[in-house]
């Protein structure tokens, strides 16, 4: 969509007149920094920027897209890998100055602005010895990661992010501000749990919280690239019978300059066990006893971890600006020819800062029936995503093409589900990733959002 500059200054207009927040336009201070995105590859360029303060402002931005026709993307954390936090010519809303985080401990509740991050969220609970079920990279934003559904360390004992939503304000295509939970709007609030960007901007989540650490066992375990296919084939079997407290995920991947690991290792291919426990953490040494007596490691680093600080262990692993191409799959489970091609693969990866990570899910995940909330693939066993990063941007075609090889190889073991929020391509996944729930969210958007001005998502797109 191409927006005339008449129409952008006309917007600008009006939003100056309706703003609390901060109005940024092309060749103004800061406008290159709200425009970038935690993938390098993303370089798009918005008419106008918002930079919201608060509720008020999310509904003069949405207002203002809506009178003046323009192409709207929605900003939480920015780390969506498709880059929907930022299109061209249309306008941009920010949400990351909305940080606040409110916890209640004795209800055991939390409130959440979507500008918030995980090490946000985890930096409040954990004052209190409480968390919930988010990701795995600390800089993740809340709203992003909950409207896809949500996972990490913590969903084989309580479930997926959504599974511990209680409530959300959002603002729709209207400009209304609608609470939804199970007992107000609650057809609102079930598309909310998995169904992306696509009703509206939510504007508060409010998520129920459990008693997690301060202190959990936690860490990797690394192994040589050359044992990975026993090493998977372990953990695999060890999976099978594991206690929801337990989840051990596995990547592949060149080690890392991690300060455990010696320096003759640095950039050689390795495979990395990462156990963690969801419990008392004398117990989590016998569950986990398995993992680590298996095999002969490079370095086992496994030990009592705060939980905020084992939540950001991987961040540097995963810092903005690097160019990233995702493809993923969903499994019931690992054949011994998935780990064979999985293996074939890593012993290729196309840049040294690639990876191949299987994380372990199931458990409460998979108690919920698939219809209970938008997010349907509750009978993935495993998640893979193929982390494709690099520098370069000469690399690009080459490493586009092993992701996508790989991708391909992989189909045949797979559910033919995949995570939404793993998904880099801007259109076309929508029917895998939204699965069997697709036409009710379709019957949804036509009653919430029957123009689609939530559009620059993983759209679900309303009847005529």
């Amino acid at each position: 969509m191409s927006v005339t500059t008449t129409t952008a200054d006309d917007a600008g207009r009006d939003l100056e007149a309706r703003l609390h927040g901060e109005l940024i336009r092309p060749g103004e201070p800061g406008y290159d920094e709200a425009r970038s995105v935690w993938n390098g590859m993303i370089d798009r360029s918005p008419a106008l920027v918002v930079r919201a303060r608060g509720v008020s402002d999310v509904i003069a931005a949405v207002d203002v897209a809506r009178e003046h026709d323009l192409l709207l993307a929605v900003r939480g954390g920015g780390h969506n890998i498709a880059g929907n936090a930022v299109c061209d010519d249309g306008l941009m809303l920010d949400l990351s100055p909305m940080r606040s985080v409110r916890v209640d401990p004795e209800r055991k509740r939390a409130r959440v602005e979507p500008g918030a991050t995980l090490a946000d969220v985890d930096h409040e609970t954990q004052a209190f010895g409480l968390a919930t079920p988010f990701g795995i990279n600390s800089t993740t934003g809340v709203a992003g990661l909950t409207l896809g559904g949500g996972f990490g360390w913590l969903t084989r004992k309580y479930g997926m992010t959504v599974d511990n939503l209680r409530s959300v304000d959002v603002v729709t295509a209207d400009g209304e501000l609608r609470r939804a939970s199970e007992a107000e709007r609650s057809d609102l609030f079930w598309g909310v749990r998995g169904g992306g960007g696509n009703f509206g901007v939510v504007t508060s989540f409010e998520f129920d919280l459990h008693e997690v650490g301060p202190e959990v066992l936690a860490g990797p375990i690394v192994h040589p690239g050359e044992d990975a296919p026993d090493v998977l084939r372990h953990v695999r079997d060890f999976n099978e019978d594991a206690p929801d407290e337990a989840s051990v995920w596995v990547i592949l991947r060149k080690a890392p300059p991690l300060p455990f690991l010696p320096e003759d290792v640095h950039g050689v291919g390795v495979v990395i066990v990462v156990a963690f426990y969801a419990g008392d953490v004398a117990e989590g040494e016998d569950v986990l006893a398995p993992i680590r007596e298996f095999g002969d490691p490079i370095a086992d680093a496994v030990g009592p971890n705060p939980y905020a600080g084992f939540q950001q262990a991987f961040d540097p692993l995963l810092t903005e600006g690097a160019r990233n191409y995702w493809k993923s799959h969903n499994f019931r489970e690992l054949s011994d020819d998935a780990i064979d091609t999985a293996v074939e693969f890593a012993a290729r990866l196309p840049s040294p800062l690639s990876e191949i990570f299987f994380g372990q899910v199931g458990g409460a995940m998979a108690r919920v029936p698939a219809d209970a909330t938008a997010y349907p693939h509750r009978d993935a066993a495993y998640v893979m995503n193929v982390h494709t990063r690099w520098e370069d941007p000469e690399m690009d075609d080459r490493c586009v093409a092993w992701s996508r090889e790989f991708y391909d190889e992989m189909a045949r073991y797979a559910t033919g589900g995949v995570y939404v929020n793993f998904v880099s391509e801007r259109e076309g996944e929508e029917d895998v990733a939204y699965g069997e729930n697709h036409e009710r969210l379709v019957e949804l958007k036509t009653r919430y959002d029957p123009t689609n001005l939530f559009r620059v998502n993983q759209n679900v797109e309303p009847t005529a």
